[in-house]
């Protein structure tokens, strides 16, 4: 153990007691220092209260633009209208092009069962059967209109109607006069040794027979043009018999003549031409 000096002890006493004071001083300093803090942090907060209502009332225009975004609903029925523009245009074109089928296309509707035929007139073969109210477009007619070249609506192709047998909406005079081409058919020959002879305005026309069985057979059939009046006028007709007689009269500008076809249930053969006198 050390041995020191009693005056060397009491030294390190003072020093340990003036250390002491000294701490102490500083203490008391420091809690004098931090009341005085506190004082002076009384009228600091004063400030800063008063910056709070300047902060919520900067916080207040935030909600100024929500009530002036209240205006945007009143955007909502600015669209309202454009549906009912839209609307407008959709129903323009449909009264557009309703009339158009009807001024390009007469139509008719079926008054009676009726047949549709492949040529203007009862001597040509029945092509497809019509109905009371069927219904179809008139592409083309013969030159008096009373026979009409239809596309029914439920054909795929055209047939031969009589205008008396149906209900016309629309002018058949807008549109062409059309010649068609009959269903061909090369199962039989045409007839040979066709002869025509005239006794004043009676002109006979006669020609040999084409065997046919029984069941295919339907006979001849001449188109021919002939004078009636000063008009020459177009007629078919059909026969079973192997001659058949016209009136011919004089005055027409034109030139008479005639075709002479074979029938069958399968179309018309290659015609032979009338050597007309």
């Amino acid at each position: 153990m050390e041995i020191l000096p009693i005056w060397l002890r009491n030294l390190r006493g003072l020093r340990k007691f003036y250390c002491y004071r000294i701490v102490f001083s500083l203490f008391l300093a420091a809690l004098a220092l931090l009341s005085s803090c506190r004082g002076f942090s009384t009228p600091t907060a004063t400030p800063e209260q008063q910056d709070k209502p300047s902060r919520t009332a900067t916080s207040t225009p935030p909600y100024t633009p929500s009530s002036t975004q209240t205006p945007l609903p009143s955007a909502t029925p600015t669209p309202t209208p454009l549906p009912t523009a839209t609307a407008t245009p959709s129903s323009t074109p449909s009264p557009t092009i309703r009339p158009s089928p009807t001024s390009e296309f007469p139509l008719v509707t079926a008054l009676m069962q009726a047949n549709c035929r492949y040529g203007p007139g009862k001597a040509y073969l029945y092509a497809h059967g019509l109905y009371e109210g069927d219904a179809g477009e008139v592409h083309g007619r013969n030159y008096s209109g009373g026979w009409l070249w239809i596309k029914p609506a439920n054909l795929d192709w055209h047939c031969w109607v009589a205008a008396s047998v149906v209900d016309v909406v629309g002018d058949v005079s807008t549109v062409n006069v059309v010649q068609t081409r009959l269903p061909h058919s090369t199962l039989y020959a045409p007839p040979e040794n066709v002869q025509a002879g005239r006794d004043g305005d009676l002109v006979t026309v006669t020609w040999e027979a084409v065997w046919m069985t029984e069941d295919d057979d339907r006979g001849y059939m001449i188109e021919a043009t002939i004078c009636q009046g000063t008009n020459l006028i177009h007629i078919a007709v059909q026969t079973d018999k192997r001659s058949y007689q016209f009136t011919d009269e004089s005055g027409c500008s034109g030139a008479s003549g005639g075709l002479l076809y074979t029938v069958s249930k399968y179309g018309y053969t290659d015609p032979a031409e009338i050597p007309w006198p």
